[in-house]
């Protein structure tokens, strides 16, 4: 798909208003396929742009880390502090646009996965999207307290979130070295009430992950995808189904405008 001159492969599935479904890093795994199929059986549209790494793969922990070196340079991303919000979130903001022409809905769900992970509340810069999900934003990667926005983005975003009566919901392991409780405190500054943020327990994590989560992130950390045990109760079963809950119940609508059930 192409967007102002830039091509990038999208994988697009079901029916029903858009969600856009980031990878993480390394890339569009197993683990992040299996999180689109079960947002597109929720009744949704799922878009899942390619944006690093090898699509349908879980690489090795060499592989990921030589992935993660490309994309901090990439000038598509603003990896680190002071870089403000990465030019990529541009490319998303015009994705959530055609995804919305296509799909039809009172608008565009954004789900973001630790390196994309804040892009699904920069992509609410525009006005198509409506329901962001934030997991485990690992950016800027040198400074656990920031954020990965501009001063600018950043108040329109903390603006049109007051103006419009919007959240955001956001998921973490407690002790993510990636993620950390002072990034979210920053979120929460920013945005307020607004700001849903969900804090699991360390030891729900799965505890044999894929290699690049064992040796490389080296913590719990990927709440839905690496890191998700699929047990019926389990507080990562709990967090997906909340957040499709979420996801219903702003873009799954009645003709009179209420949340369906």
């Amino acid at each position: 798909m192409e967007i102002g001159g830039v091509a990038k492969t999208v994988h697009v599935t079901g029916s029903g208003p858009a969600v856009v479904v980031m990878p993480e890093m390394p890339g569009i795994s197993p683990d992040v396929a299996r999180l689109a199929r079960w947002v597109r059986d929720a009744g949704f549209t799922v878009f899942v742009p390619s944006l690093f790494g090898v699509d349908g793969a879980y690489p090795t922990a060499e592989d990921g880390e030589a992935i993660i070196r490309r994309a901090c340079v990439s000038a598509e991303f603003s990896a680190f502090a002071g870089g403000g919000t990465s030019p990529v979130s541009a490319w998303l903001r015009g994705l959530a646009r055609i995804a919305r022409d296509e799909a039809g809905g009172p608008g565009v769900g954004a789900i973001g996965l630790c390196f994309t992970g804040n892009f699904a509340l920069t992509m609410a810069l525009e006005p198509a999207v409506i329901a962001p999900v934030v997991n485990h934003p690992s950016l800027p990667l040198d400074a656990p307290g920031e954020l990965e926005l501009s001063t600018a983005d950043a108040d329109a975003l903390a603006e049109r979130f007051q103006r419009e009566d919007l959240q955001v919901l956001a998921y973490r392991f407690q002790g993510d070295r990636w993620c950390t409780g002072q990034r979210f405190a920053a979120y929460q500054r920013l945005l307020g009430d607004a700001f849903l943020g969900r804090v699991l327990p360390a030891d729900a994590a799965n505890q044999d992950p894929p290699p690049f989560f064992r040796d490389v992130v080296g913590c719990a950390h990927s709440v839905v995808t690496a890191h998700f045990v699929d047990e019926t109760g389990h507080p990562t079963v709990r967090a997906r189904d909340e957040i499709l809950a979420f996801l219903t119940s702003k873009l799954l609508v009645t003709p009179e405008g209420a949340g369906s059930s």
